[in-house]
């Protein structure tokens, strides 16, 4: 492959996998620093990338944008709401444009499923690269570069890719999360106003309820920091502020809760001392900044989806098993976690020094 190929890369969501996928566009820079980097991803997670000043198909990366030079927005979930609309049309043209545009010889998929593999079809790079065994089996039949998954933890495997592809070895995971100056300047104002000065944060949802600890367990770890003098920021995702709620309700008025878009969150979890909260893609956000991590995990397996990139402490009872089945209530095994347990380890956490090398990157 010409080192002068530009490369687009295919992980549109959600913000867990996007945030362990950042090192695969490290590491392609590494590897063809002359090519021209682009990402396809959802509007909603597209601020992991770059503030929305730096939206868009043309550009060079930047400290705002630092890991590519192109942001192509993927307004996926309202095309598979709408499919034949006029916007529907009018979107997918736009994003074939900005494609064409750039001119990608290569598009490589680490999401692996059909809609990923529409996306990579649609830059109409003649090449385009994925896993042999993705996520939805039927997605390796529109790969003409089919690469063996390798690794145990989905950073590795997306690694072993770009390794691969370039016949590098030496590639490295080191890389950068953006900062938007307004999100930095919001943080600062926000947390003067509260009067907060180090904090913890507590991220109580997830992707679905059977990763999710109960609400009263993360109110008591929080409500036990405060004893020790110590205050704690409740994150709230769209659809979880009930969640961050009963969290501050069981703190006995220990924490507050804070909901923000993408780009604040960067900017707000970079100065956390920090993080507890289960397989979500707050944590492995802070674990990327070098945050130290307490995670709570139950139907997931930490040894492929743990945090990544900063000094965590993990726990998950004997009897979780690996299940990404999506039940409402929490796991059986989860629920053997108890606050005593989760408190034990943050103390354990606060001891040691926040990691900003731990994995490499700079926060």
């Amino acid at each position: 492959m010409s080192s002068e190929q530009n490369i687009l890369i295919v992980r549109v969501g959600a913000m867990g996998d996007v945030v362990h996928s950042l090192p695969v566009a490290a590491a392609l820079r590494q590897a063809y620093p002359s090519s021209h980097i682009g990402w396809a991803i959802e509007e909603r997670w597209a601020e992991l990338l770059g503030p929305r000043s730096e939206w868009g198909g043309a550009g060079v990366s930047s400290a705002r944008k630092p890991l590519v030079d192109s942001i192509h927005i993927v307004k996926m979930k309202s095309w598979l709401a709408a499919p034949f609309s006029r916007e529907g049309w009018r979107e997918r043209r736009r994003l074939k444009a900005e494609f064409r545009a750039q001119d990608y010889g290569i598009a490589i998929d680490i999401q692996g499923a059909l809609k990923s593999v529409w996306v990579a079809r649609a830059s109409n790079a003649p090449k385009r690269v994925g896993f042999a065994t993705p996520r939805e089996p039927i997605a390796k039949y529109f790969y003409n570069d089919q690469i063996p998954m390798r690794g145990t933890h989905v950073v590795e495997q997306g690694m072993n890719l770009v390794q691969e592809l370039s016949r590098r070895n030496d590639l490295a995971t080191v890389f950068r999360l953006p900062r938007d100056p307004e999100a930095e300047a919001w943080r600062d104002a926000e947390l003067q106003r509260r009067g907060i000065g180090g904090f913890i944060m507590i991220t109580p949802g997830a992707g679905w309820g059977a990763k999710r600890w109960p609400s009263d367990r993360y109110g008591e770890v929080a409500r036990r920091l405060g004893q020790w003098g110590l205050q704690t920021i409740v994150n709230a995702g769209p659809g979880e502020e009930h969640l961050a709620q009963q969290v501050v309700e069981a703190s006995g008025g220990a924490a507050q809760s804070l909901t923000c878009s993408v780009g604040q969150l960067i900017s707000l979890a970079r100065k956390a001392r920090l993080f507890v909260g289960g397989d979500t893609g707050p944590l492995h956000l802070a674990a990327a900044l070098g945050v130290n991590v307490v995670a709570i995990y139950g139907p997931t397996d930490p040894a492929r989806n743990g945090p990544y990139g900063s000094r965590a402490i993990v726990l998950r009872d004997p009897e979780s098993k690996t299940s990404h089945a999506r039940h409402a209530d929490p796991e059986v095994g989860l629920l053997k976690i108890s606050a005593e347990d989760a408190c034990d380890a943050t103390k354990s956490m606060l001891r040691e020094p926040t990691s900003d090398a731990a994995g490499g990157n700079s926060r």
